[in-house]
């Protein structure tokens, strides 16, 4: 094994990129090069290094390149990949490795590289970013990045010093760079720099990575592959077969950095969470659980809304193991899992997406269609077949590795529109002269095909604010194939009228009803949620007028409201024991509010009316279904009673009454189907809720006398600021009768 004086002559356009780091495919110049027949040269870049040797320290010595640190070796035959380099570093340690560009063939099949372009590729996660991997008897992490734009893409981390030099990747048609890198232990933080068009370097996390460092580091993690067991396996199969709407849904809103936190005001691990957390939603009644985004983001006060890392739970709380744990946890005590989705926007800081590769790429290159002007952000180019793919995958992503029973898609509205939150001149139309952003609808549309074929039993909500047709309608009909959709507007109409001194309640009759004008076009879930609840909107209780006992009785009235009238439902954390202050990211709930009479009523007046909602039907069997209610009387403007049925698929019913003034009305009639005795089944006035007390003890008896267009009469006391729900004697049996 010599060094011969040819060997040292290399093509110079080659090595001044390499030196530069500028070289598009490093593997031109590294690596082993010759057919082995008349041996074969061996040339190594490493900076920095004061000798270098292959096999092992006193094993043969490459010769260094005059005024260059490339070394070059020549062999009388093929070298098997597996050598090692041994070389002394600027401090004079010894160093060993083996040769990342020993592993030269193509690490990613042209059919993958194939599907990507198509934007089809459903698991591309399996395929870009960082995995551990073994490659003929040696372990290491496959590297691999889509920047079309970029001259040069190096892999820097704590492994190299961050030095872009020594891990160089390799270009493809495709745009996809790629890299081996043996021997990398999990956990070892990197990035991608990338020489953009620009010419300028750019530090990047991986789009794809799987882990992240904790803010305010910004490097993405390399994790070793999950070695957690599920136990969920029956409920994933039952999941299968469920029909959303038909099942009792109602669903516990969470922000898990300000939910509960430790005694120095420090995150709980998701662990942690799971042993606090699912109890109590269990014990509350809520059929399912929706975080606000885990996905990673840098900021805290984002909420999770301007997310980095689409593709990795944010390591505020623990590992993407402990958020496993979390999900299996809910899954084992019968709790769904829902995650807020943000495929709408991302974030501008330098290590995320914008200008990822020199230039937009994952953005509209047109700031009149990339940029929201009202949030500072950035909008996805959904007509780029690659940036649609990191997004739909993504959905499936956190389905499949993570057990999510749903998504709820945030700012859908700010999707559909291209003039949404612009002034005229802001935006530019579609090619059909309209403000429809033409290709997020598609996108949509291919969200919901995609996740409901794949995964049928999953669910995918719209955060849809407008009168937008279909959202929840099958896309073959001409819908945009959500699962369901937030009806924005009965929560703003139902807070306003709440919110009313209940002596001018009369003037507001339509808020209560506006609804059902709509209610049947769509397929509702009815939120109250983190929303209205910041940005000095206050609190639920103190949104109520009157003292303290009004205020909660008020709150009570609205959940009745909420709960008996169709629709899944959504509340968010606090609500259930009447959290008064604004929530606050930083600071957990007070949640020594819950110890208080009025408050803990409260609590247990939720957690009656989620149990009504899951164990009558006649609550949640037709609640997409205009023959599932109809109102007795919803035109007493004077005494603000409002009085409806609700009816399951087999047809038993239940009445409701809200009483929504603090008159207290005896012997007031109401109309009712059916003969026979019908019991209070809840009453939100009972003393066990902060309640006065006002009520009918032991029901009341039919009359068969015609009201409100029924064929029978009850006469019943109706309590302050109160909600009644009825039902025929032979059907309460086994129920929860009203706590006394």
């Amino acid at each position: 094994m010599t060094v011969a004086d040819n060997a040292l002559e290399v093509p110079q356009d080659l090595l001044r990129r390499l030196q530069e780091n500028r070289l598009g495919d490093p593997f031109q110049l590294l690596g082993r090069h010759g057919d082995g027949k008349a041996g074969c040269t061996l040339r190594v870049f490493r900076p920095n290094a004061r000798r270098l040797h292959l096999h092992a320290a006193d094993g043969p010595e490459l010769k260094r390149v005059p005024d260059t640190d490339l070394f070059v070796l020549q062999l009388d035959k093929m070298l098997a990949r597996d050598y090692r380099l041994h070389w002394q570093d600027s401090n004079g340690n010894w160093q060993s490795a083996h040769d990342a560009y020993a592993f030269d063939e193509p690490l990613i099949a042209d059919f993958d590289l194939h599907l990507f372009g198509e934007g089809r590729h459903w698991h591309v996660h399996e395929m870009l970013g960082a995995h551990p991997i073994e490659i003929d008897g040696v372990a290491g992490v496959r590297f691999a990045v889509w920047a079309p734009h970029a001259g040069a893409i190096s892999v820097v981390g704590d492994f190299n010093a961050w030095d872009g030099r020594i891990h160089a990747m390799r270009g493809h048609a495709s745009g996809v760079w790629q890299l081996f890198i043996p021997e990398l232990p999990a956990g070892s933080f990197y990035k991608f720099e990338i020489r953009g068009a620009d010419g300028v370097r750019r530090l990047k996390s991986d789009p794809y990575g799987r882990q992240f460092q904790l803010r305010p580091e910004t490097a993405s993690v390399i994790g070793a592959p999950s070695s957690f067991k599920w136990s969920d396996a029956q409920w994933l199969q039952a999941r299968q077969g469920r029909d959303y709407r038909r099942e009792p849904m109602s669903i516990y809103e969470v922000h898990l950095g300000s939910w509960q936190r430790s005694e120095d005001n420090g995150y709980l691990s998701y662990r942690e969470i799971a042993h606090r957390l699912v109890p109590y939603v269990k014990q509350l009644g809520f059929t399912h659980i929706e975080l606000l985004p885990i996905s990673e983001h840098p900021f805290d006060g984002s909420w999770g809304y301007q997310t980095i890392g689409m593709y990795a739970p944010t390591s505020r709380h623990g590992s993407p193991d402990e958020f496993r744990y979390l999900v299996d946890q809910c899954h084992a005590n019968g709790i769904g899992v829902i995650l807020d989705w943000v495929p709408a926007h991302f974030p501008k800081d330098a290590h995320g997406l914008r200008h990822f590769d020199g230039q937009p790429l994952y953005e509209y290159p047109d700031p009149l269609r990339g940029e929201h002007p009202e949030w500072g952000t950035l909008i996805y180019d959904y007509g780029r077949p690659q940036v649609k793919n990191f997004l739909l995958a993504n959905a499936l992503f956190w389905i499949e590795l993570f057990h999510i029973d749903g998504l709820r898609v945030d700012a859908v509205a700010s999707m559909l529109y291209l003039s949404y939150a612009r002034k005229p001149g802001q935006w530019k139309p579609n090619r059909y002269g309209g403000s429809e952003h033409l290709e997020a609808v598609d996108f949509l549309r291919d969200l919901n095909t995609v996740v409901h074929g794949q995964h049928p039993g999953t669910v995918v909500i719209a955060e849809e604010s407008t009168s937008w047709p279909g959202v929840s309608r099958p896309v073959d009909t001409g819908g945009l194939g959500f699962s369901m959709k937030w009806d924005m507007g009965w929560m703003h109409d139902t807070l306003d009228y709440f919110k009313r001194d209940p002596l001018y309640r009369r003037y507001d009759n339509d808020k209560m009803t506006f609804g059902f004008m709509y209610a049947w076009s769509e397929s509702f879930a009815l939120p109250l949620s983190h929303d209205e609840v910041v940005h000095l909107k206050k609190a639920l209780v103190e949104k109520m007028p009157g003292d303290d006992w009004q205020k909660f009785a008020n709150v009570r009235l609205m959940f009745a409201w909420m709960y008996t009238r169709p629709g899944k439902k959504l509340l968010f954390m606090g609500g259930e024991f009447g959290q008064r202050r604004e929530w606050n990211h930083d600071r957990q709930l007070d949640w020594w509010l819950d110890t208080q009479p009025l408050h803990g009523g409260l609590r247990r007046w939720l957690t009656d009316l989620n149990h009504l909602h899951r164990d009558v039907p006649a609550f949640h069997e037709r609640d997409f279904e205009p023959q599932g209610f109809e109102w007795i009387d919803c035109n007493n403007l004077d005494e603000s009673v409002f009085v409806y049925r609700r009816r399951d698929v087999a047809g038993n019913e239940s009445v409701v009454v809200l009483n929504c003034t603090p008159v207290v009305r005896h012997r007031f009639r109401i109309g009712v189907p059916a003969p026979g005795r019908w019991i209070e089944t809840l009453n939100s006035d009972a003393p066990v809720y902060g309640g006065s007390g006002v009520g009918n003890l032991g029901g009341a008896e039919a009359i068969a006398k015609s009201s409100m267009n029924l064929p029978y009469t009850l006469e019943l006391s109706l309590p302050p600021l109160g909600a009644l729900v009825l039902s025929l004697e032979h059907l309460t049996v086994g129920a929860d009768p009203v706590r006394d």
